[in-house]
């Protein structure tokens, strides 16, 4: 009878523990269902523009004028991008491209993750005061005109240095190293200089290695921001051909379909644009433009991508 009344109980527990997995488990299937439909959603909505620009660069141009075009090309065409590749610069230009955005990710990350471990260390008295300074940069800029007659005072103009040295710091890749880098038990510094390394063979041999997330971070941020300028063309290396990258020809054919639709006496979206015995309109000209500037930085995001989030968490979390 004891043993009955013990069993009761313990069968009456489990009982309920069965009830509560079996309510956990409901509840769970319904989340999940409700949070993957959103997250499919929310794809959808993401890779809607991207598709439909796509499918309008291989579209006739004079059809897309009409509109109504989802993701699919409603009349195949290859004059668009026929119309872009005939242009006689562009190779000249993406070559400039990939030579600015190379060296500019290059010296951004040497110098900035330089300037970062010294921020980091406690035992630099000023390190406070120089972080508040390219903090304030962050939030306060001199303005266009000022840059421009800083660029020029320093003989800069129609220089291939002029890509560079002004974006060889950048306020915010510096805080997000600096704080990641702080991360960094100290223990493993004390012990390198207990083996007789300097500060400089630390921060090269021992923080650097441990930085990569954060730098492939950093990397794809810079990377993006000179691949995709064409301003900075604009301002200061407008005067020399050989010095024209990738988006500022590109920018500069579509203003010239633009300009042309606008002397024809028609819509600029209407316009028609003829380039080597090709007919395409600024509106179907923009899509591939649009196209072959992103196509790069598309292949390049995939080799960084298992660096990226757990990079930007930790650089932006710890510290």
């Amino acid at each position: 009878m004891p043993s009955t009344v013990a069993t009761e109980p313990r069968m009456r527990g489990t009982g309920r523990r069965r009830s509560h997995r079996q309510r956990w488990t409901a509840e769970r299937i319904i989340f999940t269902t409700l949070n993957s439909t959103f997250l499919v959603l929310l794809s959808v909505l993401m890779l809607y523009p991207l598709l439909n620009t796509l499918a309008v660069s291989f579209n006739d141009g004079m059809d897309a004028v009409r509109g109504g075009i989802g993701i699919w090309p409603r009349v195949f065409s290859l004059q668009n991008y026929e119309v872009v590749f005939n242009m006689h610069t562009i190779y000249q230009a993406f070559f400039m491209s990939v030579l600015k955005t190379v060296v500019v990710v290059f010296t951004n990350l040497l110098f900035t993750s330089m300037l970062a471990y010294a921020l980091s260390r406690n035992e630099f008295i000023f390190r406070r005061p120089i972080t508040l300074i390219f903090v304030l940069t962050m939030y306060f800029d001199a303005g266009l005109i000022p840059n421009y007659l800083l660029i020029r005072d320093l003989g800069m103009l129609n220089t291939f240095q002029a890509y560079w040295v002004p974006v060889i710091i950048s306020a915010f890749n510096l805080i997000l190293l600096r704080t990641y880098m702080k991360s960094i038990p100290e223990e493993v510094i004390e012990s390198a200089r207990l083996d007789g390394a300097g500060d400089f063979r630390i921060w090269w041999q021992i923080v650097m290695p441990l930085c990569k997330p954060t730098l492939a971070v950093v990397g794809l941020f810079v990377a993006v921001g000179s691949w995709n300028a064409w301003i900075d063309t604009l301002l200061y290396n407008s005067g020399e051909q050989w010095l024209s990258t990738l988006q500022y020809e590109l920018q500069k054919l579509l203003s010239s379909s633009m300009n042309a639709g606008v002397n024809q006496g028609t819509a600029g979206s209407q316009a028609t644009v003829a380039s080597g015995g090709q007919v395409t309109t600024p509106i179907a000209l923009r899509s591939a433009i649009t196209i072959v500037a992103a196509v790069p930085i598309l292949f390049v995001y995939p080799f960084l991508q298992k660096h990226f989030v757990s990079g930007l968490m930790i650089g932006s979390v710890k510290g």
